[in-house]
C-alpha cells in the first residue's frame, strides 16, 4: 500500500470519527433539551393541577337567550371535569337550568327564556378534574339586550303593517306591509303571515327583517284562520277550509303543520275518531306535540303527524300552555283545570282569592309556581260593567293588580313575554265608537296593545296595534 493511500485512510479514519462525536453531541443536545421540555410541562401541568380547572373559553348567546328557551352557558376549562351536579351551579336572577359535563366543558342550558336588559352570573362552585387536585370556582357574567316584538296595525297610509319595536315604542320600524294581512307570527328566524288577495288565501313566508317573501303551498282555494308557531324553531301551523262545503262535503278546520325553513308544503295532522275539525290547538313547548280540540269536545294529545292522538276527555276551551312547560290550563264542564301533558295527571286550577270582579281566562306565567294573568269583569249591582280588571293570580291565589280598565273599553286578549317578565293586555278603546272592520278575523279599527310589568305592576307603555309575536294565539 502507498503512502497516499496509508493517509488518505487515516484521513478518512479521523472525518469519520469526528463525524461520531459530532452526532453524539446532537444526540445529547437533542435529549436535554427534551429532558427540559418534560420537566417544564411536568411543571405546568402539576402546576395546572395544583390551582383546578380553570376556564379557558366561553360560550353564550345573550340575545338568543330572552328569545326562547333551551339557550346555554357553556364554560370550558383547562381539565377534564368530574360531573358536576345541579347543586354546584347558582344563576341570578334566579331562573330553572339543567347542567350537563362533557371532557373540559360543563355546560348550563336555561328551560326558560331570560329577562331582558338584565345583567345575569352564572358561578359553578368546587368544580374538580379528573384524578386529582382541588376544587375551583368557575363564574362568568354576561348582560341580555332589551327585548324588541313584532305588531300589526291595519289601515295604514301605506296598507296593513308589520312593524319591529322596542318596549318603549320609540323605535318602530316597518318590515313587511301588504293591502289586507289577516294575522302573523314569528318563528325563530321568520314572520309567517297570512293574507287575503281578493277572495284567495295566502301564506307568505319572509325574513325576520321582512325580505326574501315567498309563498306558502296551500291545499287549495279556501280559509287559512288560527295561525300559530311553535316557541322554538321553525314549526308553524293553521287551520284550513276549502271555499266550498256543501253537501258532498269538503275539508272544514283541518290541522296543518309545516317548517318555515323549508319550502315543503304544509302536512295535515290526521285524528281517528269522531269529528276531525278543529275548534282550537295549540304548540307544546319543546316537543313536536300538539294539543287539540274537536268540534266534538275531544281533547287530544297529538303529534306531529297524528293518527295516534291520546285522549284526555273532554273540554270547552284551551286557555294556554306556559312555555318551558307542559302543563295546560283547559276549561272543562267542571271548571278550570291544570293539565300535566306528561302523565295526563290533573288538578283544579287555585281560584282567586277575592276576586275584583266575574272572572275570565287565564293566561299561565313561565316558570315554576309563577301563576297566572287574568281579567276579571267588575259589574256593579245595578248589572252595569263598570271596569275590566287585569291581575296577576299567585299560585296561593293572591290577586295583585296590574291593569284597570275603564267600562267604556274593551279588553281583547292578554299575552306574556317569552320569560314572564311582562303581560301584554290588547284593548279596544272607546268600544260603542270603535266600529269593527270586515276582515276574516275582524276586530276594531282602533286597537292598543298596553305593556305591563307583571312583578312590579307597572305600566310601560301603550302601543298602537295588535298581535305582539309574544301572543300565541289571534285575539279574539
Amino acid at each position: 500500500m502507498s503512502t497516499d493511500t496509508r493517509r488518505r485512510g487515516g484521513a478518512d479514519s479521523r472525518r469519520a470519527r469526528a463525524r461520531r462525536r459530532q452526532g453524539r453531541g446532537y444526540l445529547a443536545a437533542f435529549g436535554a433539551v427534551l429532558l427540559t421540555l418534560v420537566l417544564v410541562g411536568g411543571v405546568g401541568g402539576v402546576v395546572a393541577v395544583a390551582q383546578g380547572p380553570r376556564v379557558t373559553d366561553v360560550q353564550v348567546d345573550p340575545t338568543a337567550g330572552i328569545a326562547a328557551s333551551g339557550s346555554r352557558v357553556i364554560l370550558t376549562t383547562t381539565q377534564s371535569l368530574e360531573k358536576v351536579d345541579p347543586s354546584q351551579v347558582e344563576v341570578e336572577p334566579a331562573t330553572p337550568f339543567t347542567v350537563d359535563t362533557s371532557g373540559r366543558s360543563v355546560g348550563i342550558r336555561f328551560t326558560l327564556p331570560l329577562r331582558d336588559d338584565s345583567d345575569y352570573r352564572v358561578t359553578v362552585n368546587d368544580v374538580k378534574g379528573l384524578g386529582a387536585g382541588p376544587g375551583a370556582t368557575l363564574t362568568e357574567t354576561f348582560r341580555t339586550p332589551a327585548l324588541q316584538a313584532y305588531l300589526m296595525q291595519r289601515g295604514t297610509p301605506e296598507g296593513d303593517t308589520i312593524f319591529r319595536t322596542d318596549l318603549e315604542g320609540k323605535a318602530g320600524l316597518p318590515v313587511f306591509t301588504d293591502p289586507h294581512i289577516e294575522d302573523f307570527r314569528t318563528t325563530a328566524n321568520h314572520l309567517v303571515i297570512s293574507t287575503r288577495d281578493n277572495d284567495t288565501a295566502r301564506v307568505i313566508v319572509t325574513d325576520l327583517d321582512g325580505k326574501n317573501p315567498r309563498d306558502v303551498t296551500l291545499p287549495g282555494p279556501g280559509f287559512v284562520s288560527n295561525l300559530q308557531s311553535a316557541d322554538r324553531g321553525e314549526r308553524f301551523g293553521f287551520t284550513f277550509s276549502d271555499a266550498t262545503l256543501g253537501a258532498a262535503g269538503g275539508r272544514e278546520s283541518r290541522l296543518f303543520t309545516a317548517s318555515a325553513a323549508t319550502e315543503d308544503a304544509p302536512v295535515e295532522v290526521g285524528l281517528n275518531g269522531g269529528d276531525v275539525r278543529i275548534a282550537d290547538w295549540r304548540f307544546v313547548p319543546d316537543t313536536d306535540s300538539m294539543l287539540v280540540l274537536t268540534f266534538d269536545s275531544r281533547l287530544l294529545l297529538t303529534d306531529a303527524v297524528g293518527g295516534n292522538a291520546a285522549p284526555l276527555g273532554s273540554a270547552v276551551a284551551i286557555d294556554g300552555i306556559a312555555r318551558g312547560s307542559s302543563v295546560a290550563i283547559v276549561e272543562r264542564l267542571e271548571g278550570v283545570r291544570e293539565i300535566n301533558l306528561t302523565d295526563g295527571s290533573e288538578e283544579a286550577l287555585v281560584d282567586p282569592v277575592d276576586p275584583p270582579g266575574r272572572t275570565g281566562r287565564a293566561t299561565p306565567v313561565p316558570g315554576l309556581d309563577a301563576g297566572t294573568v287574568r281579567s276579571f269583569a267588575d259589574i256593579g249591582s245595578d248589572g252595569a260593567y263598570r271596569s275590566t280588571i287585569v291581575g296577576h293570580v299567585s299560585s296561593d291565589g293572591t290577586v295583585r293588580q296590574l291593569l284597570d280598565v275603564p267600562g267604556t273599553d274593551t279588553v281583547l286578549q292578554t299575552c306574556v313575554s317569552p320569560s314572564g317578565r311582562y303581560a301584554a293586555v290588547l284593548v279596544a278603546p272607546g268600544a260603542v265608537n270603535n266600529p269593527f272592520d270586515r276582515y276574516q278575523l275582524p276586530l276594531p279599527g282602533k286597537l292598543q296593545t298596553h305593556l305591563v310589568e307583571i312583578d312590579t305592576g307597572q305600566q310601560l307603555v301603550a302601543l298602537e296595534g295588535f298581535d305582539l309575536s309574544w301572543c300565541q294565539v289571534p285575539p279574539g
